[in-house]
């Protein structure tokens, strides 16, 4: 169905490109733009304005670059219905977008399938890192764009092919963001933007506004912007919380699938109806049967500015930024738990450790799916208020110079310092219902199915077992860059000419987690309060308006508000110095010298011009850790310090060669890498989350990747503002950095009883040592070998008759083979194709613009990829997939004068539900599409409504 609108587009596309000459409205030709460094070529341009001329600006500076490249403008970003730059980034073939799950906003990006930390962002060139919401703390390597408004930057420019000058460590690519600068418009310019935002699930409005002034007089200019942003979104569904299971599987030695579970059989209330017993053990129950609702506000706040000093031969800049990205998020859970639960000692307080086995009373099986719903005894009910705080701030600051010593040589200069700080104050308050008997059922809906118990939700004397945890989280990112380079053009034989430039730069990094459990202190303080008092505290007035249950779920549970939360048990008290978690904290610092030389080359072969980059990047990578490990009998964190360093060679050659006035070929290849995570490299074992047998384990031998790539490209440059391309690429990755996933015991990880919660502890606080936990670990890979083809067009439809000569499309496909670090097999022995990334996906865009009017609308798709939590098989022939999703906006503008612009936006027009989902490798029980759901939710549609001019 979706690559049904890739079918529509194309025939549309050609037909375009074939349309009679005689319609045209302008026929003036349009060539490549003016030069502006040695590899461009001469243009003479056609005037346009609006989103047209965005897109012209991009495909010029496309067409001028030797290797891979594509941009975006800043007229792009800002006019388009995008709240950051990642979500503009999309548009590019071969970018994917992963979105905050929190509030639906675009976060990071991953290049041609691979992970996101495989990207390098720099910002006017210098290297930056910045983490928010749920990175932080995962210290991993990558950019959030989240952070920044849009509107700070003017211009992106995006590399798939290496160069001798960009900065080593990604594998997929670099991603440049440029601020702006005065003489980037050399006069006096105010801009303004106010928008008021409304989300159609929480039914909330928020005011957003933007402005920038920037003026020049002679040689100096001065530029300031600042903006605000801010929404409320809700988010509601039904949560498995990582998998499905069945008895028999759950209770094996050692368990199949994720994790434990023994239906309790054996109970004289066991009703099994028409069913065997090997019928019911077999089939599936989720790991949690739950709802979950949040409520997720957050505000952004940007300031960018820069000082300019700018004539014929001198260009001096100071260059600022700050932003500051807040977010608040109320969370409610509700719902039965399964996983480890099992009845080995009736002796047992009913739903304690060893007593909280479910026992099947009235059960049904679907044959399509082979889920297991109906009515169970024994069950334990857990309802969570959980609210978390977080924050993130950066700050950036550069000196740049530019020197035209000569005719020729060109000398330049950069030095910036940058800090990201983010943090993380989280809390989870919850309680309990021991041994009540409940019906389940999905029904025809599995986003919001059903539950029903003859137990009250509503009353807190149905409550007990009250738990808290507690946990605060710092990552802070530090770094200095220092680089200079010369600029020198040169002559050749033939006619041809070079242009050499060379450089040397340093880059100081570091990056520091401190991470904090205040979970003792709470429960402490949970104790002093005792069940009375907690239970005095609860209301069944949910504290998060607008939810949407569906029909079968209830409306209301006994709960904790806020104010009571943040009252008793604030993370930022209970999480003080005395709480430092030593397995999971450390500092690192990568130092990295580096030497480059290219050069560019530009001449003509039988006529046709053909231009060359050959060059190579020397880097010297210097490693200091700080963390802690257990040393000693008692095995007590003590710190710990470790120091590495390697080299390495990275040449890279890339060409262009117009083969006619239109058509240019493009070919590169370079070698590249990029390091392992910090967190995995100095992280010790740990269990991230005390209420999950999961836990992780970190490897500090793991070798930066290294990848050879290979690129080649068509590309058609059919009438002026239009292209068709195709590209294949292919990396050759050796020791990329494998997730390896398998089922130990909780006594084989060394780890003490208290890195468990309570649920998990019996009554002398004790952790069974043969619980099953599950240990993600990681490796260096041998070679693997990744493969895709890229396919883009854009036209100004400028041919048609008026007023449909305003219309205009663009659109791009990136498929991408199967590719994943371990093979997926089946217990059956069958070797299963699954991608780690989605195989396929693609952004379409049409446009109109004539006269004030101006519209868009565009659809951005991605398709299903495997679960990085599930990258083999468990036991259980179940393979977790991230569903494809596709998301829909639009907007339409009208233009009162230069002064003054109405302007209408809707984002995920489509609703979209975001989804995880279990297929059956086996092919019994289908593809578990909508039926065997995880973490299904709707965003909500936001609708914006503003004016923005300039004066």
């Amino acid at each position: 169905m979706k690559k049904k609108i890739l079918e529509t587009l194309v025939p549309l596309a050609l037909a375009a490109m074939y349309a009679p000459a005689t319609l045209a409205q302008d026929t003036t030709k349009e060539q490549p733009p003016a030069p502006a460094a040695a590899d461009d070529a001469a243009t003479t341009t056609v005037v346009v304005t609006g989103f047209r001329s965005s897109l012209q600006k991009a495909l010029n500076l496309k067409q001028q670059a030797i290797g891979v490249r594509d941009s975006i403008v800043a007229e792009d970003i800002g006019k388009f219905p995008e709240a950051n730059v990642a979500e503009s980034l999309q548009r590019v073939p071969g970018v994917i977008l992963n979105r905050d799950e929190s509030s639906g906003e675009g976060q990071r990006i991953s290049i041609r399938g691979l992970p996101t930390e495989y990207s390098v962002t720099t910002l006017n060139g210098a290297p930056v890192n910045t983490t928010s919401t749920a990175t932080i703390g995962s210290a991993a390597r990558g950019f959030n764009y989240d952070v920044f408004a849009s509107e700070l930057f003017g211009r992106v420019d995006f590399y798939k092919s290496p160069l001798a000058e960009l900065t080593e460590g990604g594998l997929g690519g670099v991603v440049d963001l440029q601020t702006p600068r005065p003489f980037d418009n050399p006069k006096r310019t105010i801009r303004y933007g106010l928008t008021d935002t409304y989300n159609t699930a929480s039914k909330h409005n928020d005011p957003n506004g933007f402005v920038l002034y920037s003026n020049t007089w002679d040689n100096l200019g001065f530029l300031i912007g600042a903006s605000h942003s801010g929404n409320v979104n809700t988010r509601s569904g039904f949560e498995a919380t990582g998998g499905y299971n069945s008895s028999a599987n759950g209770s094996a030695s050692p368990v199949k699938g994720n994790f434990a579970l023994a239906l309790d059989f054996d109970s004289p209330l066991a009703n099994l109806g028409g069913y065997t017993r090997a019928q019911v053990a077999n089939a599936f129950l989720p790991r949690i049967y739950r709802f979950y609702g949040s409520e997720n506000e957050r505000t952004r706040d940007g300031l960018v500015s820069s000082v300019q000093w700018k004539t014929a031969t001198l260009n001096v800049s100071f260059d600022t930024m700050y932003s500051k990205l807040e977010n608040t998020r109320k969370e409610q859970l509700f719902g039965i738990l399964i996983r480890s639960t099992a009845t080995t000692n009736r002796n047992a307080p009913v739903g304690a450790s060893g007593n909280n086995g479910l026992i099947p009373l009235n059960v049904k099986i679907d044959p399509a799916t082979n889920l297991l719903t109906g009515t169970f005894g024994n069950t334990t009910y857990n309802a969570g208020a959980g609210y978390t705080k977080d924050e993130t701030q950066f700050g950036y600051g550069a000196l740049n110079a530019s020197w035209k010593a000569s005719p020729k040589l060109t000398l330049s200069g950069q030095a910036s310092l940058n800090q990201s700080t983010a943090t993380s104050a989280t809390g989870q308050l919850s309680g309990y219902i021991y041994g009540a008997t409940s019906t389940i059922d999905y029904g025809d809906d599995h986003v919001y199915p059903s539950i029903s118990s003859p137990t009250s939700y509503t009353d807190p004397n149905s409550w007990s077992g009250f738990t808290i945890s507690s946990g605060r989280t710092k990552e802070t990112d530090k770094g200095k860059q220092a680089r200079v380079a010369a600029d020198y053009d040169y002559d050749l034989p033939g006619g041809w000419t070079g242009h050499l430039k060379t450089g040397l730069s340093y880059v100081a990094t570091i990056k520091g987690v401190d991470k904090r459990n205040g979970t003792a202190l709470a429960t402490a303080k949970l104790n002093s309060i005792g069940a009375a008092g907690l239970r005095s505290a609860m209301t069944s007035q949910l504290p998060i308006d607008n939810l949407d249950f569906g029909a079968g779920w209830p409306h209301s549970w006994a709960t904790w508000n806020s104010s009571y939360f943040y009252s008793q048990f604030d993370p930022n008290v209970y999480n003080p110095d005395s709480t430092f978690t030593p397995s999971q904290s450390f500092a690192a610092e990568e130092d990295v010298k580096t030497a480059f030389a290219q050069s560019d080359f530009k001449g003509e072969i039988a006529g046709h011009e053909l231009r060359i980059n050959a060059g190579v990047r020397f880097s010297r990578t210097e490693t200091k850790i700080d963390n802690f490990k257990q040393k000693g009998t008692s095995l007590v964190y003590s710190p710990n310090h470790e120091q590495g360093s390697y080299s390495n060679v990275l040449p890279a050659i890339s060409s262009a060669f117009d083969v006619t006035d239109n058509l240019m070929w493009r070919a590169s290849w370079g070698k590249t890498i990029t390091r392992a995570s910090l967190s995995i490299i100095a992280a010790q074992t740990v269990i991230p989350n005390q209420f999950d047998t999961t836990a992780t384990s970190g490897n500090p031998n793991l070798r930066p990747q290294q990848s050879k790539n290979l690129d080649t490209s068509l590309e058609w440059y059919f009438q002026p503002g239009s292209m068709l391309s195709a590209a294949v690429f292919q990396k050759k990755l050796t020791d990329a950095t494998v997730a390896n996933t398998r089922v130990v015991t909780f006594g084989s990880l060394g780890l003490p009883d208290t890195a468990l919660g309570p649920l998990f502890q019996d009554a002398n606080g004790r952790v069974d040592p043969n619980l099953a936990m599950t240990l993600r670990s990681y490796t260096n890979a041998g070679e693997q070998t990744l493969k895709g083809y890229e396919l883009a067009y854009q036209q100004a439809f400028s041919f048609l008759p008026a007023p449909w000569n305003g219309l205009g499309a663009l659109a791009s496909y990136t498929h991408i083979n199967p590719f994943n670090s371990v093979p997926w097999v089946t217990n059956a022995g069958k070797v299963i194709d699954v991608n780690s990334v989605p195989k396929y996906a693609y952004s379409t865009t049409i446009y109109f613009e004539q006269g004030p009017w101006a519209a868009r609308m565009s659809y951005n798709y991605k398709d299903k990829s495997l679960h990085p939590d599930s990258p083999r098989n468990l036991g259980d022939d179940l393979i977790r997939w991230r569903a494809g999703r596709g998301y829909l906006d639009a907007n339409i503008s009208y233009k009162i004068s230069d002064k003054l612009e109405l302007r209408l936006d809707a984002l995920n027009l489509s609703n979209t539900l975001a989804y995880d989902y279990f297929e059956d490798a086996s092919g019994k029980y289908g593809s578990g599409k909508k039926t065997r759901m995880d973490y299904a939710k709707y965003d909500g549609r936001t609708i914006k409504i503003g004016i923005r001019g300039k004066l």
